[in-house]
């Protein structure tokens, strides 16, 4: 049987997303591992009520393994177009090679509930790498929240200096994202279910047995026991995909402020191991934030599409089961590798606290605007207007006549100081630290 190369060894664009570790455990091949641990488990459990003997067992097991080595994915991809699934050829095959009887194999079972149990496991194992990913990113973004937590810095509204803050502040919303993401995927991983439910859900037949049939099924694979079969019930596909977008939205929030604050005339981040360009021997391009946008970017569309196929008609969907297996599969390798990324930035960023302090001060106080307002008030009543005429012509509000009439230079310079109006910044920072540091 010929074995042709692994589609996910290697390929051009996999490391540069971050996925190359990733990709493995989704590719073709792990597909075929997959779907045939799933036959094995069945085999197992079928010793249970007296349909296999444990040399059935053995003997499917031994000829899953040999499969799982030896099948060429394209060859059992050229099968599979015939019946629509993989599962039917394969299926044909684990009878051809196991020395076993074919009632021994696929036990009460239809394809969907191999090919549903089979992407629950690719998907436990890719989402437990990422979720690993995301630890080390709020881990890292922990680490800069704590180090800068009285760092001031200017705050940033609808693209426009508004007020000041501290990095740490800013570093803390990183990391209250990434830890929510970490706990909704933690969550849908854990209540991945096995899929067993025989040709129309009905467990016919493994009856009088099929509930114990497939709790052990399940207990077996790792997986969690299924209520009742969910072949057209797609909750656990579209809470999963749910959550590796939310996911990949707390990887964009924060990769988007890295490659702003990069930029050269802001300068305020920069990244441990910068990327070059082939022309331009100046350029120090934040890399590994800019693969992590690169990649979540593709996420919601294919999370899109998996709520899109929650249409499942009748007992078994025609086409929208179908579209979901490259769907979800494209959705972990995507979104793990976007959080393997933005882990690489977050831990080798570099704050420079002088680009902070001299962007803090670039509008000579304006940003402090309304405490000056406040303390003009009680000498004149048309503070307000004043202070904002100053403030919109360009002149520093400690320079302004109008307002040095009123107000010392002692006082001024006391409201014009940017560490004096952070507000509970560094309070909000111990909170999410707390959080992050409380989580089991």
């Amino acid at each position: 049987m010929p074995t042709g190369p692994d589609p996910h060894r290697g390929p051009l664009f996999d490391a540069v997303l971050g996925a190359d570790e990733l990709a493995p455990l989704v590719s073709d091949r792990a597909w075929i591992g997959a779907l045939l641990e799933v036959e094995s488990a069945l085999t197992a459990s079928a010793v249970g009520i007296g349909r296999a003997t444990a040399a059935d067992a053995a003997a499917v097991a031994d000829a899953a393994a040999a499969l799982a080595r030896d099948l060429d994915p394209a060859e059992l991809g050229a099968l599979a177009a015939a019946g629509g699934n993989p599962v039917i050829p394969l299926v044909e095959l684990l009878r051809e090679h196991a020395d076993a009887p074919a009632a021994a194999v696929h036990v009460g079972a239809t394809s969907q509930d191999v090919m549903d149990s089979a992407l629950m496991l690719l998907a436990r194992r890719a989402g437990a790498r990422t979720l690993g990913y995301l630890d080390a990113a709020a881990d890292a973004a922990a680490a800069v929240s704590r180090d800068h937590r009285a760092t001031p810095m200017i705050a940033r509204t609808l693209g426009q200096q508004a007020l000041p803050t501290t990095f740490g502040a800013l570093a803390a919303s990183w990391l209250t994202g990434l830890d929510d993401a970490r706990d909704e995927l933690g969550r849908a991983l854990t209540a991945l279910p096995v899929q067993y439910g025989g040709a129309a859900g009905t467990l016919a037949a493994v009856a009088p047995h099929g509930l114990v049939f497939a709790d052990d099924l399940a207990d077996r694979l790792g997986l969690a026991r299924q209520r009742v079969p969910w072949h057209t019930v797609r909750t656990p596909i579209t809470r999963l995909a749910s959550a590796l977008g939310v996911a990949a939205g707390a990887v964009s929030k924060p990769a988007s402020d890295i490659v702003l604050m990069a930029m050269t005339e802001i300068g305020e981040v920069s990244e441990d191991t910068p990327g070059g360009s082939s022309a331009m021997p100046h350029k120090r391009n934040p890399v590994a934030a800019i693969a992590a946008r690169a990649a979540a970017r593709r996420v919601p569309g294919l999370v899109a599409t998996a709520l899109a196929c929650a249409d499942h008609e009748f007992g078994r969907a025609a086409g929208a089961w179908h579209a979901e297996w490259e769907t979800l599969t494209e959705l972990l390798r995507l979104t793990g590798g976007a959080v393997r990324r933005l882990a690489v930035s977050l831990d080798g960023l570099h704050v420079h606290v002088d680009a902070l302090d001299r962007n803090l001060a670039l509008t000579g106080g304006a940003v402090l605007a309304e405490k000056v307002v406040t303390a003009l008030s009680r000498h004149v009543d048309d503070a307000r207007a004043i202070v904002t005429d100053a403030a919109v012509s360009g002149v520093r509000l400690d320079e302004d006549p109008r307002i040095t009439a009123h107000l010392s230079a002692g006082e001024l310079a006391g409201l014009l100081d940017p560490t004096r109006y952070l507000g509970h910044a560094a309070d909000l920072v111990d909170r999410a630290l707390a959080r992050h540091g409380g989580r089991a």
